[in-house]
């Protein structure tokens, strides 16, 4: 049975949608007609890729990275995983802007990130289906 987890929302993610938000208003207000479109559609764009993005482990062993319906869908073999490494971006103490999965892959060392709602979990499903070094930052 495939497994599907949904994508967590960052602060950075709110604060983005927030700006275009105010952005849109502006430009409404301002009866900048253009200008209040785009910023529309960016905010429906950035809406949907974060209500749709998905990362589902497959029966077959694959990793499917669903990104909304606006981006082209990734894969990745679970094999071809090489490693699955906790990490944040700047810290201040203890406390980290943001943390996320880098997961490692294929023989060119490409890596990508993930936000998985429950990493845990998201881990120990890869862990199990196959053999992964999994670095704690």
């Amino acid at each position: 049975m495939d497994r599907i987890f949904h994508a967590r929302i960052t602060l950075g993610q709110y604060l983005f949608l927030l700006l275009v938000t105010l952005m849109t208003i502006h430009e409404m207000w301002v009866k900048h007609a253009i200008m209040a479109v785009i910023f529309m559609l960016l905010l429906i764009v950035a809406v949907e890729r974060l209500i749709h993005t998905t990362y589902t482990l497959t029966v077959d062993n694959r990793l499917l990275l669903f990104y909304g319906r606006f981006s082209s869908r990734k894969e990745i073999l679970l094999t071809d995983i090489i490693s699955i490494e906790h990490t944040s971006t700047m810290r201040i103490g203890s406390f980290a802007f943001m943390h996320y999965l880098l997961i490692g892959y294929g023989n060119k060392k490409k890596c990508v990130a993930l936000f998985p709602v429950k990493e845990e979990l998201f881990i120990k499903m890869i862990s199990e289906r196959c053999d992964i070094e999994i670095v704690e930052r």
